[in-house]
């Protein structure tokens, strides 16, 4: 039986190694410790784990800013894919964001990550005609 609850400070050292394993090519910049500290500041309430007896399986990182939705960090150990965990995640995370008036939710992934963009799709996530810019505000990353 799966169990999603918010973030322990405990769940590091956990987390770290998950998210180490499924975003291996991450830029320095997302180093998981910089992520983590980051959103413990700032709506910690949007950091969901999913553990599977007591192992830790899962996460969601959701943002709202007054307008827009995010979701991030969406990641399932290859060990427990296809047990309808990762959904399970997405749509508690949707449902935390929509408690909070968020009317519409966006997410970034790799367009060379088509399993991926197949799982966002099977969800409800279309792909919308924009363009994705960003910029490191910390020089030397």
């Amino acid at each position: 039986m799966a169990n999603i609850r918010p973030f322990r400070p405990q769940d590091e050292a956990q987390v770290t190694r998950l998210w180490q394993e499924i975003f291996p090519d991450d830029p320095p910049h997302n180093a998981p410790h910089l992520v983590i500290q980051q959103k413990r500041l700032w709506h910690p309430e949007l950091f969901f784990v999913l553990e599977v007896e007591t192992e830790l399986v899962g996460t969601a990182m959701a943002g709202y800013d007054g307008h827009r939705g995010w979701l991030n960090s969406i990641a399932v150990k290859p060990s427990h894919r296809r047990c309808g965990f990762g959904e399970q995640l997405v749509r508690h995370a949707e449902i935390a964001l929509q408690r909070i008036g968020c009317p519409k939710v966006n997410l970034q992934i790799r367009d060379t990550n088509t399993e991926v963009a197949a799982f966002y799709s099977k969800l409800g996530y279309r792909v919308e005609n924009l363009i994705s810019m960003g910029k490191l505000l910390s020089p030397g990353e």
